[in-house]
């Protein structure tokens, strides 16, 4: 498979902190990638760093082989989305409304357009609005779509945000915990969503804290510990890997004495 996104000495310092440290990491086409690590390990700093919202101190990133410029805009209009680890929908407009925003990188319609509402404007509306539908019932809430969305489920929404970013037709999608608070058959059905998202030939980076979720989701798994990469493998081997086990649970007793 070739690959899709490179990370290459990915570094992010913040002064003297240094929250991502020199961190490589290939994600294939049609391939699912976990990222795990304890909390603060870096796991979110990184994926900003891939979408243009921080600017790494040092390294760069490429997707399907262009550096991707450090603007998120453009990140997204090259190919890659994502979704937010704390939900970020615009509550008060529908469902719909929300998805057909995450279009905007694909229409040319600009703000004189908008004001003269002329065909073209109408045309692409229609086009926006199918679509949103047919997004909508790809992830299951296409009955919702003139519902408020803040009057949406927690899992709902996160259905949601995962339908406004494939709005944007990517290549390549990041996901930030998108099972938290989630029960376990909503956890079910988005495993089941991020297969069907891959079916459709969307590569996708996924952090989760849920290593049930994560184990049987993907295809290889990266472990970050303090903002580096500790190990890198498929599932099975980086569960087994007794230097996961330590930084999770720490040393045994008797190796830290």
């Amino acid at each position: 498979m070739s690959a899709i996104l490179e990370a290459r000495g990915v570094t992010m310092r913040f002064g003297g902190l240094t929250a991502v440290d020199t961190v490589d990491l290939t994600v294939s086409t049609g391939e699912i990638v976990g990222l795990i690590g304890p909390n603060g390990a870096g796991k979110t700093t990184f994926f900003n760093c891939l979408t243009g919202m921080y600017v790494p101190t040092e390294g760069e990133v490429r997707f399907r082989g262009e550096v991707l410029p450090p603007r998120p805009a453009k990140v997204t209009r090259a190919g890659v989305a994502r979704t937010f680890q704390n939900i970020r929908l615009f509550g008060g407009m529908t469902v719909l409304e929300n998805v057909m925003v995450g279009r905007h990188t694909r229409t040319k319609e600009g703000l004189f357009s908008a004001i003269g509402r002329g065909p073209r404007y109408h045309r692409t509306e229609r086009e926006s609005r199918a679509v949103g539908r047919e997004l909508l019932d790809f992830v299951g809430l296409g009955r919702y779509g003139n519902t408020t969305a803040r009057n949406l489920s927690y899992g709902g929404q996160r259905r949601l945000e995962i339908a406004r970013a494939l709005a944007s037709e990517p290549g390549l999608l990041l996901l930030d915990e998108p099972t938290a608070g989630m029960n376990p058959q909503e956890t079910r059905e988005t495993e089941e969503l991020v297969f069907a998202i891959r079916d459709r030939g969307i590569s996708v980076l996924v952090i989760e804290h849920d290593m049930r979720f994560i184990m049987n989701l993907c295809d290889r798994v990266a472990v970050l510990v303090q903002g580096a990469k500790l190990v890198e493998g498929a599932p099975a081997e980086v569960q087994a890997d007794p230097r996961v086990v330590e930084a999770y649970l720490g040393a045994p007793q008797e190796e830290t004495a």
